[in-house]
C-alpha cells in the first residue's frame, strides 16, 4: 500500500510545502472546495500544498493531470466533491498520483501551474460535499466508560457496547465549516430533585473532538458491504467538533438518545485527507484480553492487522479574555484515533449491515476521541468530571463548561518514523450568546454561565 507518493525524500516546487512544520507537504495532498475570499465565484475543487491551494477547476491544471482523464468532469464541473466521490477509489488514487507528479520538485511545467496557486489566506472554504446523511458513533471505550460513570455509576457500560458500534443519526443541515460561530442553544433542562423542567439557554455547553469520515462510492439499498471491501467505499477524513448541550442531553436522551442536544451545530475542518495519504500511519488493532470477539460480519484479519490509524487530535481553548490579552490558545487535551475500540471498517460494515444504503458525501463521526489518560479526555464533560473539577486557564479563569466568547480549536496530524508529518488542518469556532427567548419568569432560574449538577 506504500508507494512513491509517500517517499520522505519527496520535495515540492511550492517552497512552503517543504517546511517540516507544514500540515500540507507533497506527501499529503488533501482535497477541499474553495473560492477567492470576498468573491462571487462558484466554489470549486482544490488541493492544499504548503500555504497555498492549487485550483483544480482551472483548465490549465486539469489538462496536466492526465491520470484522471476518465473522471475529469466529475472533479471540475461541480460545486461539490460528490460526483468525484461517487467515482470511487480508483479515481482518487489516480488523482493522488497525478498531483504528486505535477507538484513535486523538478516538474517540467511548473510555470504553467504557478498561476493557479492561491494563498490559503486569500481563500474561503465551504463544506466540501453535499452531506445527505450524518451518523455519529461512540468508538472510544474510554469516553463511554467515563461518561457512563457520570450518568450511571453502577452500570457505566451498557451490554451492547462490546458487541456493536453504538451510533445515532445526526443532523446534516447544521454542519458548518471552520472559522465561524456557534450560537448557544436553548432547550429543556431539569435540576436535581423534584420539580418541572424549564426552557432556557444551555448552561453546560461542551465540545467533542472527533474525526469525520466521508463516504465515497455508495452501496445499493439492501446490499450490505463486506468488511474487507469497506475501503473501496470511503473517501477521506476531516476534523469534526460535535458541539453538545449536556444539560439538554441529560433530560432528553432516554430512551432514544440525543436529539436537540446535538442538532444545533457541527463544525468541520475544510480538508479531506485521503486514506491513501494515511497508509503510513496504520497500526494493528487489538481488543483487550477477555473481551468478546466481534461477530463474523465485523471481523477481519486484514482489519486486525491495519485497522487502527494513528491520527492525533489536539484540542485548544482561547477565552475572550485570553484573546484580548494576546495569550495564545491553551491546550486542553491530546488523543489519538488509534485508541478507538471500534475501527472505521467495523463502523461502516455495521452501518450497512442491515442493507442501509450509504451515499457519496455521507458523513460518519467517530465519536469523542478520548484515550486512557486524563490528558486525553476529548471533551469538558470528562476533563472536569461533570463540572466538579474545573479547568484553570492561563489567565486564572476557570471552565466547567464553555462560556460565551470561548474559541475552540481542533488540530490533527500524523507522524511516523521514516515518513513525512502530515496534518488535517484546523477546526475552529467561537461560542456566541443564545438568542433571547420568551420564558416564564418562574422558570428562568439560571444564567448561561452558571453550572448545574445534572450530569
Amino acid at each position: 500500500m506504500i508507494d512513491q507518493t509517500h517517499d520522505l525524500q519527496l520535495r515540492s516546487w511550492v517552497g512552503s510545502a517543504n517546511d517540516a512544520a507544514s500540515d500540507f507537504p507533497v506527501q499529503n495532498l488533501p482535497l477541499g472546495m474553495f473560492r477567492r475570499a470576498g468573491s462571487e465565484e462558484r466554489f470549486r475543487a482544490c488541493v492544499a500544498i504548503g500555504d497555498f491551494v492549487l485550483d483544480l477547476g482551472d483548465l490549465r491544471v486539469a489538462s496536466l493531470l492526465t491520470e484522471i482523464e476518465p473522471w475529469r468532469a466529475a472533479l471540475t464541473a461541480h460545486a461539490s466533491l460528490n460526483a468525484f466521490m461517487a467515482a470511487g477509489r480508483p479515481a482518487l488514487k489516480a488523482l493522488r498520483r497525478g498531483l504528486s507528479r505535477v507538484l513535486r520538485e523538478g516538474f517540467s511545467q511548473q510555470d504553467a501551474l504557478s498561476g493557479s496557486l492561491i494563498a490559503q489566506a486569500d481563500a474561503e472554504f465551504t463544506v466540501p460535499a453535499q452531506i445527505g446523511d450524518f451518523s455519529d458513533f461512540y468508538c472510544s471505550i474510554h469516553h463511554a466508560l467515563r461518561v457512563g460513570k457520570l450518568f450511571r455509576p453502577d452500570n457505566p457500560l451498557l451490554p451492547n457496547y462490546r458487541w456493536l458500534p453504538v451510533g445515532y443519526h445526526g443532523r446534516s443541515s447544521s454542519i458548518r465549516i471552520t472559522g465561524g460561530t456557534v450560537r448557544r442553544p436553548a432547550g429543556q433542562v431539569i435540576d436535581p430533585g423534584p420539580g418541572a423542567p424549564a426552557y432556557g439557554p444551555c448552561r453546560r455547553l461542551d465540545y467533542e473532538a472527533e474525526l469525520g469520515f466521508f463516504v465515497g462510492a455508495g452501496n445499493a439499498l439492501g446490499q450490505p458491504i463486506p468488511i474487507d471491501e469497506i475501503e473501496d467505499h470511503l473517501f477521506g477524513v476531516c476534523l469534526l467538533n460535535d458541539w453538545s448541550a449536556r444539560d439538554i442531553q441529560a433530560w432528553e436522551y432516554q430512551p432514544l438518545g440525543p436529539f436537540l442536544a446535538k442538532s444545533f451545530a457541527t463544525t468541520l475542518s475544510p480538508w479531506i485527507v485521503t486514506f491513501d495519504a494515511l497508509e503510513p500511519y496504520r497500526r494493528a488493532h487489538r481488543r483487550p484480553d477477555g473481551d468478546p470477539a466481534p461477530l463474523p460480519h465485523l471481523s477481519s484479519s486484514t482489519d486486525s492487522t491495519r485497522g487502527a490509524i494513528d491520527i492525533k487530535v489536539d484540542v485548544y481553548m482561547q477565552s475572550a479574555r485570553m484573546a484580548a490579552a494576546g495569550v495564545a490558545p491553551f491546550r486542553l487535551s491530546s488523543s489519538t484515533y488509534a485508541d478507538s475500540y471500534w475501527t472505521l471498517a467495523q463502523v461502516v460494515a455495521h452501518h450497512a449491515s442491515n442493507g442501509c444504503n450509504l451515499q457519496p458525501g455521507d458523513l460518519l463521526g467517530s465519536g469523542t476521541l478520548s484515550g486512557p489518560g486524563v490528558q486525553s479526555c476529548a471533551c469538558l464533560l470528562e476533563l472536569t468530571e461533570g463540572g466538579r473539577s474545573p479547568v484553570v486557564l492561563p489567565t486564572g479563569e476557570t471552565r466547567s463548561f464553555l462560556e460565551d466568547g470561548d474559541t475552540l480549536i481542533l488540530r490533527g496530524y500524523c507522524e511516523a518514523e521514516g515518513f513525512a508529518r502530515i496534518g488535517l488542518g484546523a477546526c475552529q469556532a467561537t461560542v456566541l450568546g443564545s438568542v433571547p427567548t420568551r420564558l416564564d419568569p418562574d422558570h428562568a432560574r439560571h444564567s448561561p454561565g452558571e453550572a448545574a449538577s445534572v450530569a
